[in-house]
């Protein structure tokens, strides 16, 4: 196994157990006890974990993302609720964005279960290996530099190929949704991507699992005005629905 793929099996260790162990990793893993302490020194420095005595804790306040094939396999099943209910949304011979997130990976394939004919402009290179075979669809990769466990594409030749379309729908995700302060991300490129999509389409469509209500991320994407709809996969909270209906916002779930 590879020191990184031993890391992403850490950090999705401390997503259930919140925290783990050196010796007990030492004997899963069969490496020394020494290599896992490089290991999670390399995630504390990345401050994704905190050490701790003899192991250590998920960092729960970082403003840095989880590597994606973790985010891809956390709340999998609200994540698959809301990708059906995009997909109905979309209709044969659209035009669609997808962001980079794990939502729209999902959103992807309940889209290529439905869909005979789209086209899909992404900056997702996951999406982009998802849909390569799609027979009748045009998939359309904005290029750009590419980072360490994000699948995404982000940078100034990915929000120049954005702006340079019109669309009928762009769906973009998020890590935080609060009433106050709108809608928010961890990373400050990715939310740049994400506000060219949404100024690059007629409509505009927030999908994020109910985990996110109530929670602020590092940086805002937009304002609740820029989105047409909200796709979650139960009812929201409180006064959420009342709110969204005032702000002139659908939202649909199940």
């Amino acid at each position: 196994m590879l020191a990184i793929e031993r890391r992403n099996e850490i950090l999705e260790r401390l997503q259930i157990e919140k925290r783990v162990v050196v010796s007990e990793l030492s004997r899963i893993y069969r490496v020394s006890e020494e290599t896992i302490r490089r290991d999670l020194e390399k995630l504390e420095n990345d401050g994704l974990v905190t050490k701790s005595y003899g192991g250590a804790v998920l960092n729960e306040h970082s403003i840095f993302d989880l590597p994606f094939n973790v985010r891809k396999k956390k709340r999998v099943k609200e994540k698959q609720t809301i990708a059906h209910l995009v997909a109905d949304l979309v209709q044969n011979g659209e035009a669609v964005m997808l962001d980079a997130s794990s939502t729209s990976v999902y959103t992807a394939k309940a889209l290529r279960e439905k869909r005979e004919e789209l086209t899909v402009i992404t900056n997702s290179v996951e999406i982009v290996a998802e849909l390569v075979n799609a027979s009748k669809w045009t998939v359309i990769s904005t290029g750009g530099v590419s980072r360490e466990n994000s699948f995404a594409l982000h940078g100034p030749v990915t929000e120049r190929v954005i702006q340079s379309y019109h669309v009928d729908k762009a769906v973009i995700s998020c890590k935080g949704l609060s009433l106050e302060h709108s809608f928010t991300d961890s990373d400050e490129q990715e939310a740049s991507s994400k506000r060219a999509m949404l100024r690059s389409a007629k409509e505009k469509i927030l999908a994020a699992d109910s985990s996110k209500f109530d929670e602020v991320a590092f940086t805002k994407i937009a304002e609740w005005g820029d989105i047409t709809r909200l796709v979650t996969d139960q009812e929201p909270p409180g006064p959420w629905l009342q709110e969204l209906e005032r702000m002139g916002i659908q939202c649909i779930y199940r």
